[in-house]
């Protein structure tokens, strides 16, 4: 998804528009956007702190939005995107000056309100509930201008929707999502729990919150006949389980490495490398590339 940027241009100080008339919107849900900006380089560290030594929340792509909820840190802006919130360079995010841009929303949870205008006192036009995909197209004193499936065009508040590059509701989307909120946690053998996973650990606890029992063993997920198999890397999609073997090392083994294939040729699993845990990886070249079995796609 495109990111439509009408004044994307970076500013060294960002207005004083924001504190004061977006103070009395904070609320229990989430922070209010006081902004909006697109991200201008590829694999864009989301970190827990602003700091280059914090925590990896997530990794972002090129041209997406994100929601701006501060910029008062010199040199990093503290973001969400996707329902992750953390910081980032402000280095690597151009910010929209006047507010107008194109991105997808989505319902995070809950059921909210499509309002006349950006503000409570305004007549509900609709209901949406959680998953729900909205166009959003711009800001408005921490609303989000929006338009619904059917055409509806209203205002949700920044707190009750998070930006993603993503159009559809699609399980596979919400099965990364998932995912990736377990970024970082450390790998122990036979594990799987949010306290450490291995990696068959790793894919059978994210799929069974969408309902599905996985066997906890590499082979035993790809072999299981549930699915539709892929072999082929550019035919993935997000959220298909990919799994992994090196023959001289695995001898009889179908496969010995599972993950979960998130878009962009990279995959997220739990790694029992150095320094490892539940990490992302590239697929496109190197051990995994080369030592590719194929996907399994079961949402």
């Amino acid at each position: 998804m495109k990111l439509l940027m009408k004044k994307a241009v970076k500013a060294a100080v960002f207005t004083a528009l924001t504190t004061l008339a977006l103070t009395a919107f904070a609320s229990a849900e989430g922070e209010i956007a006081i902004g909006a900006g697109c991200t201008t380089g590829t694999s864009l560290r989301l970190r827990s702190e602003p700091n280059t030594s914090a925590s990896i929340v997530t990794t972002l792509n090129k041209s997406v939005a994100v929601a701006l909820l501060d910029t008062s840190t010199p040199g990093w802006y503290k973001v969400d995107y996707n329902g992750n919130t953390g910081y980032m360079s402000s280095d690597y995010i151009a910010i929209d000056q006047d507010n107008l841009f194109t991105s997808y929303g989505r319902v995070p949870e809950g059921t909210v309100h499509v309002r006349a205008g950006a503000s409570t006192d305004s007549a509900s036009l609709a209901t949406i509930s959680a998953g729900t995909i909205v166009t959003v197209n711009g800001l408005v004193n921490g609303w989000y201008d929006v338009t619904c499936q059917y055409g509806t065009e209203g205002y949700i508040r920044s707190d009750l929707l998070v930006l993603t590059s993503n159009p559809t509701s699609s399980k596979g989307s919400s099965i990364v999502e998932t995912a990736m909120k377990h970024l970082g946690t450390r790998y122990v053998y036979g594990g799987a729990s949010a306290g450490g996973f291995d990696c068959s650990g790793f894919t059978m606890y994210i799929y069974k919150q969408f309902g599905y029992n996985l066997p906890h063993s590499a082979t035993s997920q790809w072999l299981s006949g549930m699915g539709a198999k892929i072999y082929s890397i550019s035919e993935l999609q997000p959220g298909d389980l990919v799994f992994f073997n090196d023959p001289s090392r695995n001898a009889g083994k179908a496969c010995s490495h599972a993950g979960i294939y998130i878009g962009n040729g990279q995959h997220i699993h739990a790694s029992s490398s150095r320094g490892g845990g539940v990490i992302i990886s590239d697929m496109t070249s190197g051990y995994y590339n080369t030592y590719f079995v194929g996907g399994l796609r079961l949402s």
